[in-house]
């Protein structure tokens, strides 16, 4: 096996797959773009919710709006469901797995707030479950998937948002999820400070 030709081929894939969604997703980003800062502009906050990759991924992001991304800006409201490890266990230990995002959306979120739901096969039972309680909360919800959007594809309403990388491979797709997610980070920071180019 030749380890330069394995690497050289997994950045071809990935810039192959990068420059084939652009066509997929400029269109539902801007719109998640726009909702976002719209939330933010009402004083609204954005909840991030995902499993494994796609946690550290709702943590970056929250850290990118509430610290800065590549602008200087006043912090933003956003909080990851992902980071408390004391309200995650203790949802899980006293009800299921399934209810970790649900619970913190019914404590936290209120109308006009915006969930960013993180799932890379779309079928994640705890952010389906997410899905629903920020609805009940009369919450905006832009979904970020993958592999044709799975059960979130079937929750969402007309006002959601829906950014389904057009792979079936999870390496790609989490890769472009985090190119999505800097994409939200600069147009949040563009329309919110005015920037033209």
């Amino acid at each position: 096996m030749n380890l330069t030709d394995r690497i050289s081929r997994q950045f071809e894939d990935s810039a192959r797959a990068k420059l084939a969604a652009i066509e997929w997703l400029a269109t539902p980003v801007a719109e998640a773009i726009e909702a976002m800062t719209g939330c933010l502009l009402g004083n609204g906050k954005i909840l991030i919710c995902g499993n494994g990759g796609s946690a550290a991924d709702a943590q970056h992001f929250a850290a990118e709006l509430v610290n800065r991304f590549e602008m200087e800006r006043p912090p933003l409201a956003a909080v990851a469901l992902t980071a408390d490890c004391s309200v995650l266990t203790s949802i899980s230990n006293d009800y299921e797995f399934a209810q970790t995002f649900s619970k913190q959306i019914r404590a936290l979120g209120q109308a006009g707030d915006v969930l960013l739901a993180i799932s890379t096969s779309g079928n994640s039972p705890n952010i389906l479950a997410g899905i629903a309680a920020a609805h009940e909360r009369e919450m905006r919800v832009v979904a970020l998937t993958g592999k044709g959007g799975g059960r979130i594809a079937e929750l969402l309403t007309q006002n959601d948002v829906h950014i389904c990388v057009p792979n079936d491979r999870t390496a790609r797709i989490q890769e472009i999820h985090l190119l999505v997610l800097h994409c939200l980070c600069d147009g949040i920071d563009c329309l919110l400070l005015g920037v033209e180019n």
